[in-house]
This record gives structure tokens, sequence and C-alpha cells, in this order.
């Protein structure tokens, strides 16, 4: 037998009977992909190499993993794993054929299945080449593929099932209706009226019913026309469907979803949504341009054509030629479709030195000591990602010579390859119903999202994310006794109002609105967008304001009364995140985005909102929860200790109400989650919203009765002594394991916060069937879990200082809500400017500062 070099290239010859021989001893370690089993062939788990890279990708024939050349040596050394399938892409140049076009052919192309081409190279000029090899070490031999007849029948299997396996991040995408839905077999004959029907862009309403939301144009006559039927459960008379009843025209399309991607379109005959293959055209029949529109408010409003095309130019500095940047720390990241809030969120992330050092600094030892499936572990996966983008590995200039083609073919765009964040976004939204769907969301909350996951992994004995935790101090003073209370809560994001009435062109903004008004009214298309002006000082005077506190219950009046409440820091962050409260919700609960232009400062001094505390003359409120309404029934008396000292978190209770559900759920929403905060109790209320009793003032829940909610929420014993289905399903919303969850409400008596410290103390915890019961967690790490278990205990980790801040970044949204749009990150970086639009990496020109949406300040030392 010969022996290949590995990294050197080159077949080992052997007989059949020697191939069979070699492989005998491996064959336990040789396993066929399971229905369910997850086969990472497109990306390694600790880099972003991938087949085209320029060592290729080796799968692990026994767990399925991808490693790049750099850290195969370390799987094996760490597993003992010897047999590996070695996949190897090469990008080449078509030959031209004899009359002068290029060739079109891509060779072993059933060998990378499900791999996604390079769409960068055009399709005319390029082919692939694929080559697949067995490599077993440590002496690196190497067996080509496909080599059936040499090979045992079980290798042969293993490679072919692990070649032609679907891509793991295919089950990311539920809500993806290009996966599921089917064309409709009305779409080629449908047969379109020549009626002279335009759709205005504006001004939209049924023509039987002067409804203007859930409209459907009909395809065949151009009818607008309410639904009432369709599956998401939006409001309307049902006049579509009664007008396919009469008429029997089978497609409509809902306004307010068309873009240049598609559109929603129902078929009344099939009874299901369907693909309209052919809707470019059939819209175009009715005076839509597709390519023009963009996605809006359920069609409340028009697609707006100048506005949103002057906010997404000027946000995306379009219209002016921009430097491209390369190198450590300019590697942009692919969109996965709709995953540009993340990309914005982890540029602007990685730009901090301190998770520089906690996750790229800390690389040799997260990536030494990551579990045997790094791609469920979170420290990875952030060391991951933070290597991607600060190495400069995926982020180098174009050659020469391919500079010189593009000028040549008036293609003078290079970008740079960049890494596709789809291990990350898998790993870190799993579990989440909204960031796990190709759906737009909000930065704001992801950001939280990732701030949460941090706080529970540690890295090392700093956490990375105390730069932005901080003291507020809540002063509540009840208007009719003046008596007051003072309470601290922990924080990491300021969320600043915006003070319409504040707004130094209100005479240009009433003339735009009366214009539009008309326009609307006259089916005309809306004049160019007069956006508010809003000084930052007055958006700042209007977060320190004092606000009234609704239903607010006063402890020296032992009854309700009126109160105010303002907020001041009790400490400033090492890095001050400050979100422009741009959203808010209509009267119709749709989201809808206040379009303004604030004067944001480079340079921000808030050393005057630095909290006081009790001042002399100030007398404080009693100390006397308020009172508590107990059932009639005498065999329900005995209340839950734990209910008898809760105070609910009012802030929470604020914040949600402040999203219009109504005070009464929100109280309860607070007190069921056991005061963990909004982002908790928004989850219950989501899941109770439903309920009847869901607005009804707030019943302490007590032993006896029937199982209650509340009682879970607080820690109330059961009967039989398991854990109230409502506290397992939230800990197991957080990533960890049914059993687990189950285990630690059992060892704190049902208490939710407890609980969650009693899991974070005990990482070393395994399921019954063997997988990690801490799958986000690193088992061998387990000792910095007890470092935040002991930091939670000492009291909140803050790192107070000058309250004097430079601009470091900021994110900007286009669009009109948090469910649609795009963002894009600008940073400061080396003194000047950079733009991260996905994989666009330019030097800005003309940040817009004045049109972010949430932006970060770093502390300037003293």
């Amino acid at each position: 037998m010969q022996r290949a070099a590995l990294f050197g290239g080159g077949d080992a010859q052997m007989a059949a009977g020697d191939l069979g021989e070699l492989l005998v001893p491996y064959m336990p370690t040789i396993r066929v992909p399971k229905s369910g089993d997850r086969v990472y062939k497109t990306e390694c788990a600790f880099s972003y190499d991938s087949p085209d890279s320029e060592g290729g990708l080796y799968v692990c024939m026994n767990t399925f993993l991808g490693f790049g050349r750099e850290h195969i040596e370390r799987h094996y050394r760490k597993t003992g794993q010897c047999v590996y399938l070695h996949l190897k892409r090469r990008v080449i140049e078509k030959v031209p054929g004899a009359s002068g076009g290029a060739l079109p052919k891509r060779r072993n192309a059933k060998l990378f299945l499900d791999l996604e081409a390079n769409g960068d190279l055009s399709g005319d000029d390029f082919e692939y080449e694929d080559e697949a090899k067995l490599v077993i070490f440590p002496d690196h031999y190497e067996i080509s593929l496909p080599n059936i007849e040499e090979l045992p029948a079980l290798v042969t299997i293993a490679s072919d099932a692990l070649l032609s396996a679907k891509s793991p991040y295919r089950k990311q995408e539920p809500d993806s209706w290009e996966e599921e839905l089917q064309a409709s077999k009305h779409a080629k004959s449908l047969v379109q009226l020549d009626n002279g029907v335009r759709i205005p862009p504006s001004g939209w309403k049924c023509s039987k019913c002067d409804l203007r939301e859930n409209l459907w144009l009909n395809l065949t006559d151009g009818s607008v026309l309410c639904g009432k039927w369709f599956f998401d459960g939006r409001g309307g008379n049902g006049h579509a469907l009664e007008h396919y009843k009469e008429t029997g025209y089978p497609l409509a399309v809902k306004l307010g979803t068309i873009t240049p991607d598609g559109a929603d379109v129902y078929s009344f005959d099939e009874e299901e949504p369907v693909l309209d293959p052919h809707i470019a055209k059939h819209l175009a029949h009715f005076g839509i341009d597709m390519l023009q529109m963009q996605v809006t408010e359920n069609g409340l409003r028009d697609n707006d054509i100048k506005p949103r095309v002057s906010e997404w130019e000027v946000i995306q500095e379009a219209g002016v030629k921009l430097k491209p940047m390369y190198g450590p720390g300019y590697t942009g990241m692919k969109n996965l479709g709709n995953s540009c809030y993340l990309n914005a969120v982890m540029q602007a992330i990685f730009s901090i030195p301190e998770f520089q050092r906690a996750y790229v600094g800390n690389l040799p030892r997260i990536f030494d000591y990551s579990p045997i499936d790094p791609t469920q572990d979170f420290n990875t996966q952030m060391a991951k990602l933070g290597h991607g983008l600060l190495s400069g590995q995926y982020s180098k200039p174009p050659m020469k010579s391919e500079l010189i083609e593009q000028v040549m073919k008036e293609e003078h765009k290079p970008q740079q390859n960049g890494i596709s964040p789809q291990m990350f976004k898998a790993f870190i939204s799993k579990d989440h119903t909204e960031f796990s769907s190709n759906r737009q969301q909000d930065a704001q909350e992801f950001f939280l999202h990732l701030i949460n996951l941090v706080e529970r992994n540690p890295v090392g004995s700093e956490n990375p994310s105390d730069v932005f935790r901080f003291l507020v101090e809540e002063r509540t003073q009840c208007c009719q006794s003046r008596k007051v209370r003072y309470t601290e809560r922990v924080d990491c994001i300021m969320q600043l109002p915006v003070a319409m009435e504040a707004a130094t062109n209100k005479d240009e903004l009433i003339a735009y609105e009366l214009k539009r008004r008309e326009a609307e009214a006259a089916r005309r298309p809306p004049p160019e967008l007069v956006r508010a002006k809003i000084p930052f000082s007055a958006c700042l005077q209007a977060f320190s304001e004092p606000s009234n506190v609704e239903d607010f219950w006063s402890s020296a009046l032992q009854a309700k009364s009126a109160g105010v409440k303002t907020s001041r820091f009790a400490s400033f962050p090492q890095y001050l995140v400050v979100q422009i409260k741009k959203f808010t919700f209509g009267l119709d609960w749709i989201p809808k985005k206040l379009d303004v232009s604030i004067d944001m400062p480079d340079f921000l001094d808030i050393n005057h909102l630095r909290a006081t505390g009790l001042q002399p003359g100030e007398e404080e409120l009693p100390d006397i929860a308020p009172p508590i309404v107990i059932p009639e029934d005498p065999k329900d008396r005995m209340v839950n200790h734990f209910v008898e000292s809760l105070d609910i978190d009012e802030s929470s209770v604020m914040q949600l109400a402040e999203m219009g559900f109504p005070l009464e759920a929100c109280r309860k929403a607070v007190y069921y989650t056991g005061n963990l905060g909004a982002e908790v109790a928004f989850n219950w209320i989501i899941a109770h919203m439903e309920e009847p009793d869901f607005a009804e003032p707030l019943v302490v829940p007590v032993f006896g009765g029937a199982a209650s909610s509340g009682m879970a929420g607080l820690g109330a014993v059961g009967l039989d002594n398991q854990p109230p289905e409502e506290m397992v399903s939230i800990i197991i919303s957080m990533g960890f394991q049914r059993s687990l969850a189950i285990r630690a409400l059992k060892a704190t008596n049902n208490n939710l916060e407890r609980a969650l410290e009693w899991i974070f103390s005990h990482p070393e915890l395994e399921e019954e069937d063997g997988e990690p019961a801490l799958n986000m967690m690193d088992l061998e790490n387990h000792t910095n879990a007890n470092i935040l278990a002991e930091t939670r205990s000492e009291g909140p980790r803050i790192k107070d200082g000058p309250g004097r801040y430079e601009l470091l970044g900021f994110i900007s949204h286009m669009g009109t809500s948090t469910m649609s749009g795009h963002y894009v990150c600008h940073l400061k970086k080396e003194g000047r400017w950079v733009i991260y639009n996905d994989l666009k990496v330019c030097a800005s020109e003309r940040p817009p500062k004045d049109l972010g949406y949430i932006y970060f300040y770093h502390r300037i030392p003293s």
C-alpha cells in the first residue's frame, strides 16, 4: 500500500482487497446517517471553511460534523475518529465551444448535491469541478470516490448518504412558502379582462365597504375587496370570497405583500395559498410594476415609492461611489433571507474590545474545551463568528487580474466572499419562534436575546455583557400624600422617546399631511415625504420628565391614587446603548414607524441624569403590599408565602402596557412569571391572550382549588409535586432540556428564579439519553457557571464611571415596521466611518447619523 499525503495531493494506488483490509479496523466508527441526523457538509464547525476553501472540508463519518484544514487534526486528537469524507470544489472557466460560446458543463455535479453555487460567479463563464475522497488518519491515506466496486458496502452506502444529504439549515425555514406552496393550476391560463382597470399606488379600500385593511386584488377583473377567510385571521367582511362565488374568478393577491420577490396569492378554487409563476405579468395588467414595490403594512399604506426610495438611498448611501474595505474587522456577512438584523447587531457587538477579548482572545481555550458537538455550544459559535469577522481570512481584495477582467466587462464591483452565519443563526435562534423563522425581526429584540444568552453562557470570570449593564433608579411619588418610593433595577439599553411635539418643521409637516390626504382621496401618488426634524435635547428631556403611573396603589393611603415616576441612572455603563423608540402601535394594533430625523450627537454628556437617592425632606412610602384578592371559598384561604412577599415590578408592567396590552393582563403576566422581566412576561401574554379572563383583575392563586398558572409562576407545590407545565415551558424556551427543567423545579420547590440558578450551578448533569442537559454550556467549563451564580448572589455586576460618551456606531432601519424592511450598520473604525450592509463593507462618505434606530456610545475616559 502506498501512503498518500493529505495536504500534498495524490491518490494511493491500492488493490480492491487492500482497500477492504485497510478499512476493517475503522468499520465500527463509520455510520450511515439516519432520518433526523444533521450532516454539516457545507461549513466547518469552528471556522467558515467550506468545500470551496483551499483545503476543502472534512466531514466526520461518525458525527457528520465538518472541519476545515486548520481544525481537522484537533478533532482527530480529541475524539480518536479516523475516517473522514474530504470534499473539495474547484471553480474553473468553461472551455469555449466551436461557435465561440462556453460549453456548459458541471463535473461530478451529483457529488455535492444541495451545496450552494457561488452567486458572484457568472454561470455562463464558470463551471464546478467537485472531488470527494475518503481520508484515514493519522497516516492520511486517501481513497478517491466513487469507488463502489473496491469499497465495503457499508462505506459505500455511508459515503453516498453523506454526499446526497440535505442541508441541516433547511429546517430553519418553516415559514418559507417557497418550500411548501404549489403553483396554482389557474396561473398559466388565467384570463384577465381588458377592462381598463388600473390600481393606484395608494388609497386602497374595499369596493363594497369602507375597509382599508386585509384587501385582496382579484387578478381577473382587478376588483379590490376585503377578506375574512385567510389563514392569518385578519378582519374583514368576506367580500373577496363572495365575489369569487359570484364570478368564478379564482386568484387574488394580497395588497401590501407585493415586493420584487413575489406576493401572497390565494386560490379560491383550490382553497389554499398558492404560487403564481406569472405574477409579474398578471400585476402589470393592472399597472403594477413589481420591481418598484416594497413591503407595506397590510395594505394600509401604499408602497410610497418616493419616501421608501429616499430612506433606502440615504441610509445605504446609494448613488455615491463607496470604496470597498478589506481585511481584519472589515468582513461582510451574507443575508440568509431577512437576517440583516442579525448581521447588523453582530457587527456592532464584535466591534467592542471586551467581546473581542472574551471570544476571539479565548478562542484556543474555547475550541479545545468545546463539547463533542461544537455546533450546539454558544461560546464556540460566538468565538467562530468573532474570528470570522475579525481575522480577515474571509475579506480579501480581488486579485489584479480579476479587477482587470471586471473592468473589461464593465462590472467593476469587487466584493468580498464574507461569511455565511447559517450555523450561528440556526443555533442562536433554535426554540425561538420568531428568530428561527425567515421573517424580518426587531434588531433591539435580537440584541436583548443575544445578551441573555451571553449572560447564561459565561466564557470566563468576567462577562463581556457587563459593559452594557447599568442600574436604573426609579422614583415613584404619590401625588396625594407626596411620599416617595425609590427602587433600583438592572438594564442594558436606554430607550429614548421621540418628542414629536418638539419638531422644528411643524409647518412643513402640516402642509405635507394635507397634501398626502388629498392625494389619497384622489387616488394619486403621494407627495414627496417631509420628515419630522426632532432635536436630540427634546428627546432627552422627554426621557427625564416624570410620567404618570396608571392604577397606582399608594401604600400611604391604602388605596389607589395618582402617581408619577421618574427614572435616573444609578450607574453609567461602559457602553451606552440607546434605542430611539420609533416603533409604536396604531389603534388597529398594527406596528407603525415614526419617520423622523434626530440630530444625534457625536459626544454625549448625561451626567445630569445621575440618580440622587432619597433627598432631605422626602418621606418614604410605607413598605406595605397591596391587598390580595382572596376567593370566597373557605377551603381556599391558605395563600402561598411566596405570594405574600411578592412585589410586582411596575416597570415591567408599564413596559408591556406601552405595547397596548390591558393593564391588568400586564400585571398578571409579571406576577405569574415571578418578576423575571418584561420579555418573559411578554411570552406569558402571548400564550394566554385568548383566555376569557385575560384582562380581568389579578386574583392570587391558592392551594386546594383547581391548578392555577399563577401558582405555577410563584413556586407553589402541586398536590402531586409535578412542576406546572407553564413553568416547564418557560425554561424549555430558554434552551434547556425538558427533563432538566422538571428536575430543577422539583429541587427548588417549583420556584422559577431559583430553578434557573440551580441549573447554572449543576452543569455536569446529563440527560438519560446521553445528550448534554445543558446543550448550550461547555460541560468541561462548568466552573464558569458557578462564577455566574456567585456574582448574581453578590449583586448586579456594573462598571460605573462618568456619564460622558462618544458615538461608536449605529444601526439603521429602512421600512415601515419591524416586520419588514432592511437593517444596515455604521461603525467608526480607525478614525473613519464604515458601512456594513450585509456583504457590502465600504468606507462611509455620508453616515446618516440622524436616521439611526440603535446607537452605541462608549465612555470617554476621564
